[in-house]
């Protein structure tokens, strides 16, 4: 039987890199919320593109709520599924100045698939479907049914899928590809916090805008400073360690800084570069040496703030009080958006942590610190970690599919980053990332290679047979 899997799959490779081309070419980065499209339109138009494919394909499909898709193949006497793949088909931003190729377009190059999504989350959820589609096709009996969902908001705080529960549960088993092989089975909490201040009305920071969205380090930022000179801010630049990369130009304001970064997804923030609090702490050293003035508004001591509680290449909350560490790993804290004007900021901080911290925990200690640089909570959203035992029958049963196609033993991982199942009981992360491959995820020329792509649908056909079979 596996033999036949890997020959239907290996026999429509280009059917199946046709089928991601497709939704690649959908920039379904989520825009303004509307009628029929409560995640903007593009992320609907993704749905859209998946329910087309998935009806040729002669699945059944459901939307709910206008944001998440269904298609169910439930075998004869079977009236509910057993199984939830569940895979999502938003995207976050992309810088295409830093793309090789347009990130929009599927662009094979030497065996590699490049393309915004390939990994993260469109590749996989393609992989999904046409291990679905090789099983009907294939005839092989299923004992239970199985549900592909596909949600259009997992990077900007899954409420895709509290619409979707609003209509329907999930099944009794769920995996989600949106994570590593072998399979993820705990997560740590995530707190993404929003705080602001007001700050007068005066100061020499005309503005300043960086970061785009929470859940990553922030690869770019700028800032317009108003009476200094640009030869000044070079002085400072030369100066500087960080690893950012800065140019100036002339702003009708005054002097206009860009500071790039790296981007890193914000479970990973060590391998980012934070465009943010590198510039943060450039326009520190331009008020401490005398070269930018010190006005009456509140500016220079919110920045001297944040930099103290966030200083430039550190990811583990010590500075904020929050350092800790257990058995699912260590605390990582993100400082991935900022905004200020003359009259006000606001800053957003991304949080993973661990099992020996709680939610309360994480809202005191936090708060407590953005107090100190002059900012109050204004907002924010918080999972517990999630744990679900290795002895579970569910994760056996996916590690033994796993080290039965891949040839090598299945082990169970605990991540800083939140699946798609991070809320769902039970669930757990079965693919798409191997081992140590940096496959760009959130950042510059994401890419999955097409060896790979086939590997996990067939992957996924086993794993639906042997878990509904």
């Amino acid at each position: 039987m596996n033999n036949k899997i890997e020959e239907f799959i290996l026999g429509n490779k280009e059917n199946i890199i046709r089928d991601l081309a497709e939704l690649v070419a959908v920039p379904s980065v989520m825009g303004e919320p509307g009628e029929g499209v409560p995640f903007g339109t593009e992320p609907r138009r993704a749905l859209d593109t998946m329910r087309r494919i998935c009806e040729k394909m002669g699945f059944k499909t459901t939307v709910y709520g206008d944001a998440v898709l269904c298609a169910d193949y439930l075998p004869d006497g079977c009236d509910m599924a057993e199984l939830g793949i569940l895979a999502h088909l938003d995207v976050v931003p992309v810088e295409r100045d830093n793309w090789d190729t347009d990130p929009f377009e599927l662009v094979e190059k030497d065996g590699v698939l490049y393309g915004r999504g390939t990994i993260d989350d469109k590749g996989p959820a393609v992989a999904a479907l046409w291990a679905l589609y090789c099983v009907k096709e294939l005839g092989i009996p299923l004992k239970s049914g199985v549900r592909l969902i596909f949600g259009t908001d997992e990077e900007n705080g899954s409420e895709d899928l509290e619409i979707y529960k609003e209509y329907d549960g999930f099944p009794c088993r769920v995996f989600t590809p949106d994570g590593s092989f072998p399979v993820i089975n705990a997560e740590k909490g995530m707190m993404r916090s929003v705080f602001s201040a007001e700050l007068g009305g005066e100061g020499s920071v005309v503005s300043f805008e960086g970061g785009r969205i929470p859940n990553a380090v922030p690869d770019k930022a700028r800032a317009v400073l108003a009476d200094i000179s640009a030869e000044r801010v070079r002085a400072a630049i030369a100066d500087d360690r960080s690893g950012a990369v800065f140019e100036l130009s002339d702003d009708h304001d005054g002097v206009s800084i860009v500071c790039k970064g790296r981007a890193a997804h914000a479970s990973t923030p060590e391998n980012g570069i934070n465009a943010v609090t590198a510039l943060i702490a450039l326009i520190n050293r331009l008020f401490d040496s005398g070269c930018l003035p010190i006005c009456d508004g509140m500016q220079r001591d919110v920045l001297r703030g944040l930099e103290k509680i966030f200083p430039f290449g550190e990811t583990d909350g010590a500075s904020c009080g929050m350092k800790c560490a257990d058995e699912i790993g260590a605390l990582t804290c993100v400082f991935s958006i900022f905004k200020m004007d003359m009259d006000c900021c606001e800053a957003t901080i991304d949080s993973r942590f661990p099992s020996c911290l709680g939610r309360y925990d994480m809202e005191e200690k936090e708060s407590a610190a953005m107090i100190n640089a002059g900012m109050t909570l204004s907002g924010y959203m918080c999972d517990e970690a999630h744990i679900v035992s290795e002895d579970d029958e569910f994760v056996k049963t996916l590690l033994e599919v796993y080290e039965e196609s891949e040839g090598e033993r299945g082990h169970c991982i605990a991540i800083g980053g939140g699946t798609y199942v991070h809320n769902i009981e039970g669930g757990v992360a079965f693919g798409a990332e191997r081992g140590d491959t940096d496959y760009h995820m959130h950042g510059d020329n994401e890419f999955i290679t097409a060896d790979e792509l086939l590997k996990d649908a067939a992957l996924f056909a086993k794993a639906i047979v042997r878990i509904c079979g």
